[in-house]
């Protein structure tokens, strides 16, 4: 029988377990994707782990499924679809829905795959790529720029910091020391955390820092006032509750355009941007992909995939 990821209970990661379901059938307008691989994001295990962020985002009951990106193929098409064939491969997202065999999707909210776009690619780019794509649209980073962008080796640090470099602009990217050789070769400007980070940066940038994209929290969002950047030129997508207070903005996926990602995954497949995964783990081992993802310092994302 097919498969999917539930929980019965809010809790840490090891409530979520791989059972058994029936497959899901498409209706008007729908299509039914059997899922190849589905990517995990922060949101997914805050979800397991908080009714309020359950609730926020539309959860309705136990028994839940979890996830939300995925890629795959089209395996059942309903009434009135158009523009899809059986066997198309295609990426998108679905709350509570993702991490499963087979799932249903609005034909509408679905994005074929492009070729030289990895399944595991693909079913990633959902959540990191419309939040990457809108938070440097809204930047509009040019050559006059240096931008600092924190966790620039992360799930959607990665995506920004190279579509900032694409832009012309300057990018100094904080990552673990594991990950600087690798932001090196997309022509980041790495810097370590730890004590004495802000100093290292005034050092790499005498001149100033003049915009943000904070991928990690209230720390960077202080560091960026402190060295004296318009907060208009900050955007954090890790503390919008902190943005608020202080007055920096909070542009993230809600805010993406109609076409991001179609247009993100052209560049990755043509090789513009790099987009690394860190780790592929069977839906079996969904517990141990967690557990991979919150012990953080990634670079790029870790995916679950369904043979």
């Amino acid at each position: 029988m097919p498969r999917a990821v539930q929980f019965n209970r809010f809790g840490p990661t090891d409530e979520l377990e791989v059972v058994s379901v029936d497959a899901p059938r498409p209706g008007d307008g729908e299509v039914r994707v059997r899922v190849l691989a589905a990517g995990l994001n922060p949101v997914d295990w805050k979800i397991v782990a908080d009714q309020a962020v359950a609730r926020h985002y539309g959860f309705t009951g136990f028994p839940s499924g979890n996830g939300n990106d995925l890629a795959g193929v089209v395996d059942e098409i309903g009434p009135g679809v158009a523009g899809f064939r059986t066997g198309d491969r295609v990426f998108g997202g679905g709350r509570f829905l993702a991490q499963a065999d087979f799932t249903v999707a609005r034909a509408d909210t679905l994005h074929s795959t492009p070729d030289g776009l990895t399944d595991e690619q693909a079913g990633t780019l959902d959540i990191a790529g419309r939040t990457a794509m809108a938070e440097v649209r809204h930047l509009a980073p040019s050559a006059d720029d240096t931008i600092l962008v924190s966790a620039a080796a992360g799930g959607v640090g990665v995506l920004a910091a190279q579509l900032a470099r694409r832009a012309g602009a300057r990018v100094i990217g904080t990552a673990s020391v594991a990950n600087h050789d690798y932001l090196r070769r997309r022509g980041i400007e790495p810097v370590g955390y730890g004590e004495g980070m802000p100093d290292r940066i005034r050092e790499l940038a005498p001149e100033g820092v003049t915009a943000v994209l904070d991928h990690h929290g209230r720390e960077t969002i202080d560091l960026g006032l402190a060295l004296g950047v318009p907060p208009e030129r900050i955007n954090s997508i890790a503390d919008k509750r902190y943005a608020d207070e202080v007055g920096v903005m909070s542009v993230g996926g809600a805010e993406a355009e109609a076409g991001d990602l179609d247009e993100l995954a052209a560049l990755i497949a043509a090789g513009d941007i790099d987009l690394p995964i860190d780790a592929i783990y069977p839906v079996e081992r969904v517990r141990e992909a967690y557990a991979h993802l919150t012990a953080g310092h990634l670079r790029g994302k870790v995916v679950l995939t369904f043979e």
